[in-house]
């Protein structure tokens, strides 16, 4: 572990990465205990205030405190986005896995599935599946997780054909092993590295599409604090106050670009060729 974590924070991307996720995660777990004000409560005497000691981001068109609705939002919006992501992994990669062990005509009618699903792109199908099911925060969850088992389910099916072909997979099935045996036990531990890797670059995709869903009136509900809908909330009266549009939007560009680096590092810091 020492040295994967050399690695990782040998390049400066794996570096800048791992800090801004660990701030995040800091954020998600310590941000509802360490914030001065009720995120919900409204003071109509000081909306608009700009950053002061008192707010240190100023306040938003109700007189709420947006710092302390960032601190309480990053669980709404990080926490959904990960669930998500690795719901929508879990799928993929039992989908692709199986794909590749069964070959022949049932990994052709699996991929051309996948394929035209895949021609769907992942806003439109994710807003599909919301207006199915209904706008709320956990229908937005199951929306986010279906769009991306997909484009997981190749990504695993491409690396999970070579470990296919690996001598430990031919003996359980000369041991006379179930499929489910050797797809969960064999195959699913042995491509594991690309998942982690494609599902961490995943998370930043995630917390933009669940923003933009927010930011539709189709996941979280006012009065939560979730940084897309706070987006969608200050639209209106960014005229008025500049800071109520431009802060949620940092928040959420810093998480994405957090977790795509450190995808990006995990890439670098897990190839043996490296």
């Amino acid at each position: 572990m020492t040295e994967f974590m050399k690695r990782l924070l040998k390049t400066p991307q794996g570096a800048i990465g791992t800090f801004l996720v660990v701030l995040v995660l800091a954020i998600v777990v310590f941000g509802p205990m360490v914030a001065p004000y009720d995120p919900e409560k409204l003071s109509p005497l000081a909306r608009y205030k700009g950053p002061s000691m008192m707010y240190w981001l100023g306040t938003d068109q109700y007189g709420r405190d947006i710092f302390s609705r960032l601190l309480i939002g990053a669980r709404a919006t990080v926490v959904m986005a990960v669930l998500a992501t690795i719901a929508g992994t879990l799928i993929g990669a039992l989908i692709g896995t199986a794909s590749a062990f069964l070959g022949g005509r049932a990994d052709e009618l699996i991929m051309r599935t996948i394929d035209a699903v895949m021609s769907i792109p992942s806003l439109l199908f994710a807003l599909l599946v919301v207006n199915l099911l209904g706008s709320s925060t956990v229908n937005a969850l199951v929306a986010v997780a279906i769009a991306f088992a997909p484009g997981m389910a190749r990504i695993t099916r491409s690396v999970a054909l070579s470990v296919r072909k690996q001598d430990y997979v031919n003996a359980a099935i000369a041991r006379g092993e179930s499929s489910a045996y050797i797809i969960r036990r064999e195959m699913l531990p042995n491509v594991i590295a690309p998942i982690i890797v494609e599902m961490t670059i995943r998370v930043s995709f995630a917390v933009m599409l669940f923003a933009t869903l927010s930011f539709l009136g189709l996941g979280a509900q006012p009065p939560a604090a979730e940084w897309g809908l706070m987006v969608s909330e200050a639209r209106r009266y960014m005229h008025l106050s500049a800071g109520i549009l431009i802060w949620p939007s940092v928040a959420i560009a810093i998480v994405a670009v957090g977790f795509n680096l450190l995808g990006d590092g995990l890439r670098d810091a897990l190839n043996p060729r490296t």
